[in-house]
């Protein structure tokens, strides 16, 4: 009996790590930008000094130029600090954006979060206050199905528009890396709600 529920229990995790696998993949093809939204929400990346990594100038490129096609009026740049930076992620992206072309009075900002979800909880605030509701999101195609069931969660209207350049989906294996990540994280939120 207790081999039965071994195995039953190892075959359900199987399971689940398939479809949840599929589920990262398949939400990292679609792009929603064909719905109204009221602000661009681009999610923070590592960045050193006043440089965007390469995965976050991705996500900036993409969002600004989403901004560029007046997909929205406002671009919200998130991420604080991590130990040791000087700048904010948000500033970063906050520079980047206006070196492209948006306009200062159009950019919004989240300047705290640590990590994903506590970025997601203070754009529900930033939204909020403005009276804001939906929201295109731009982050890495692996990263969009968390992104998009936190901010669902938090009461945003929520779509996806994964950036196609970002080295984290461009190299086999480090796809792979951020796969194994996201099913990490995706089990810790549901569990934990962080």
């Amino acid at each position: 009996m207790a081999l039965r529920l071994a195995v039953a229990g190892l075959v359900g995790a199987v399971l689940a790590t398939g479809y949840a696998t599929f589920r990262i993949w398949q939400q990292g093809t679609v792009d929603e930008r064909g719905h109204p939204v009221d602000a661009i929400v681009v999610l923070g990346a590592a960045h050193y000094g006043e440089e965007p990594s390469a995965v976050f100038a991705a996500r900036l490129d993409h969002a600004v130029g989403l901004w560029l096609q007046g997909i929205a009026p406002y671009l919200v740049v998130t991420g604080g600090m991590a130990p040791g930076d000087t700048t904010a992620e948000a500033d970063v992206a906050r520079a980047y954006a206006e070196h492209r072309g948006v306009p200062a009075d159009a950019i919004l900002e989240e300047r705290t979060g640590r990590d994903t979800a506590e970025s997601l909880r203070n754009v529900a605030a930033v939204l909020s206050a403005r009276g804001l509701r939906s929201a295109l999101f731009v982050s890495d195609r692996t990263h969009m199905l968390r992104v998009l069931r936190v901010a669902t969660d938090l009461g945003i209207t929520a779509y996806g528009s994964p950036t196609a350049t970002s080295p984290a989906d461009l190299d086999p294996q480090a796809r792979v890396d951020a796969t194994i990540h996201e099913l990490g994280a995706l089990a810790l939120y549901l569990a934990t709600g962080r």
